[in-house]
């Protein structure tokens, strides 16, 4: 230890260390060994602390004295923690011997856990602000956050399956990934605590907002249908009970859009009939000027 040190605590005035060991401290009043460097040396002189044996000798004086050292060294402490850690080189190195021996909750705060096997633990220290944390040691297993959502996936996919079953949908619903994939990233960003959607609002408000969407994206295609041409598509099928629809459908580099479906159960499937049949929307189209004449006659028998 520096003389620089000394003369900065007053507390090495009234003791003397033993055999050359800094932690052990010998009182010039009672002759008391003191262990655990010169802050512990400093409760044995004012006394009061259930841990450190007190000086019967110690005058009120020098108690006083260590007292207001001790309270003033506390007090720039307080003051230094609402700062940045920064390393004082002209500190008292016998207050971070004992602050290590006996740390505080602040010192308690600094000390990593253990690293590894070894159970051995470091200190922080002012340039441990400016690194990120090392990784922690690969334990051979699932990482305990991956295994913990793997549990709750497995919760909340049997409670949906659930839910499918009940209600008798069909299985291939969960491939309508684009909008199905949506639905589960809202929920999961709403997080806990969601109220499922009722029968009223499904049927009415948010159904009026998906047929507003919707007349939004054909309004999108006609602007395409103008400026590129557009190319009329009819599609025949039959049902089981022998009803015969054909789709009629609207293709453009903007993609391929439904217009409207007409039962022809009761009509003929030749070229010019058909052409009777949808005369009515073609014409509507030409009207609105919303395409270029292309007709694509494509029956599916």
């Amino acid at each position: 230890m520096s003389q620089r040190s000394k003369d900065k605590d007053p507390a090495w005035r009234y003791g003397d260390r033993v055999n050359e060991k800094i932690t052990n401290i010998v009182c010039k009043f009672c002759n008391k060994i003191t262990t655990g460097g010169i802050y512990r040396f400093k409760f044995h002189l004012i006394g009061g602390d259930r841990n450190v044996t007190s000086c019967p000798k110690c005058p009120p004086e020098v108690r006083d004295e260590i007292k207001n050292f001790v309270e003033k060294k506390k007090e720039q402490k307080n003051q230094m923690s609402h700062q940045p850690l920064v390393t004082n080189l002209d500190d008292d190195g016998d207050d971070d011997i004992e602050e290590l021996s006996l740390p505080t909750k602040r010192g308690r705060d600094a000390i990593s856990s253990s690293h590894g096997s070894t159970g051995t633990s470091r200190t922080k220290g002012p340039i441990d602000c400016y690194f990120p944390k090392k990784p922690e040691g690969k334990s051979g297993g699932k990482d305990v956050q991956k295994i913990a959502k793997d549990i709750l996936r497995d919760r909340a996919v049997r409670a949906f399956a659930r839910w499918v079953y009940d209600a008798g949908l069909p299985f291939n619903c969960v491939n309508y990934t684009d909008t199905f994939g949506d639905f589960i990233e809202a929920v999961g960003q709403y997080g806990p605590g969601m109220k499922p959607p009722t029968y009223h609002e499904i049927r009415g408000p948010y159904l009026n907002k998906e047929v507003e969407e919707t007349n939004k994206i054909v309004e999108e295609h006609k602007v395409a249908w103008n400026k590129y041409g557009c190319s009329i598509m009819m599609n025949k099928w039959t049902a089981r009970t022998g009803k015969m629809i054909i789709n009629l459908l609207v293709n453009s580099p903007k993609g391929c859009l439904f217009l409207e479906s007409i039962d022809a159960s009761d009509s003929s499937t030749d070229h010019i009939k058909m052409f009777t049949i949808f005369r009515t929307p073609l014409k509507r189209l030409a009207q609105a000027k919303l395409f270029k004449w292309s007709l694509i006659m494509r029956v599916k028998m």
